[in-house]
């Protein structure tokens, strides 16, 4: 997406994912041919798309370095039949270089040949303990990372994101910096907090960093008993939805249309008048 006048279709593939990686593969293959049967330049998948288990002791069974991960290979070999860009949201993998053996809850951008072209581990972790009794500890399991990922790609220059990332607008500032069009956070959110800033933040990270954001999600009930909030969604560089996928899980499509972010950028732009704020200590009070 480098003409300024050209637009680019999508698709958004909003999931259930289940604790058998086999089941969760073969949907997002079918979903991969799908979207290419219907003019799609690129797909999107959720966060831990290849796997969805609290059971950590079950799941570790299936939880591998990412040379090894069957679903990896299976999405590779359907990006290149396909000859479509694919995003996978994310796949548990075993952190390499981990002295604590825990995992990665890595994203990849596979390009139509079925490479891999860009990869991000989640940098921010779920450690949160919320009214209804939730309670999760992502960092118990999973090593956070620590590079902030750019990727050029179908939509243009991507800038990669998960899930509990889009509560850090630091990191979203990052990304503006470095020209992302298009910012892409999928996620597992939990209904209470979906219902509450779902929409809210992903609206607010389009708006801050003039680009589109592309949020695929996890919905319903799960295999291993959580439930997620869905509202898969597409949101234009002004805030305004493009796509809302509601409850329902499936595969869902939108145009990003390359012309409206320059316009945004044109009427407000904010990227170029951003400053840097350098915080001064507060100067000691003089004695009379």
């Amino acid at each position: 997406m480098t003409d300024p006048n050209t637009a680019v279709r999508i698709a958004v593939l909003q999931m259930t994912s289940g604790i058998d990686p086999a089941a969760n593969a073969a949907i997002m293959t079918e979903a991969t041919a799908q979207a290419a049967g219907e003019g799609a330049a690129m797909l999107f998948t959720p966060e831990m798309a290849g796997l969805l288990d609290r059971d950590r002791v079950r799941a570790r069974a299936h939880i591998v370095a990412e040379a090894q991960n069957p679903v990896l290979g299976a999405l590779r070999n359907a990006a290149a039949r396909a000859g479509i860009w694919l995003h996978i949201g994310s796949l548990p993998v075993l952190a390499e270089d981990d002295a604590e053996g825990r995992f990665a809850n890595r994203a990849f951008v596979i390009n139509p040949a079925g490479e891999i072209a860009a990869r991000y581990d989640k940098i921010h972790m779920f450690d949160v303990d919320l009214a209804t009794g939730e309670s999760w500890r992502e960092s118990s399991a999973y090593r956070p990372g620590e590079q902030v990922v750019t990727v050029d790609c179908a939509v243009g220059r991507l800038g990669l994101a998960i899930c509990y990332d889009v509560r850090f607008p630091a990191l979203f500032e990052e990304l503006g910096r470095r020209g992302c069009d298009v910012l892409t956070i999928p996620a597992a959110f939990t209904v209470p907090t979906g219902q509450a800033h779902w929409h809210l933040m992903q609206r607010a990270r389009a708006v801050e960093a003039s680009a589109f954001v592309i949020a695929p999600a996890q919905t319903g009930h799960h295999d291993d008993g959580r439930d997620t909030y869905g509202h898969s969604l597409v949101v234009d560089p002004w805030g305004h939805v493009l796509l809302d996928m509601g409850s329902g899980a499936g595969l869902g499509f939108a145009t990003l249309d390359r012309a409206r972010l320059a316009d945004v950028r044109r009427q407000l732009p904010s990227l170029q008048n951003r400053r840097s704020l350098a915080i001064r200590p507060e100067l000691p009070k003089l004695m009379s």
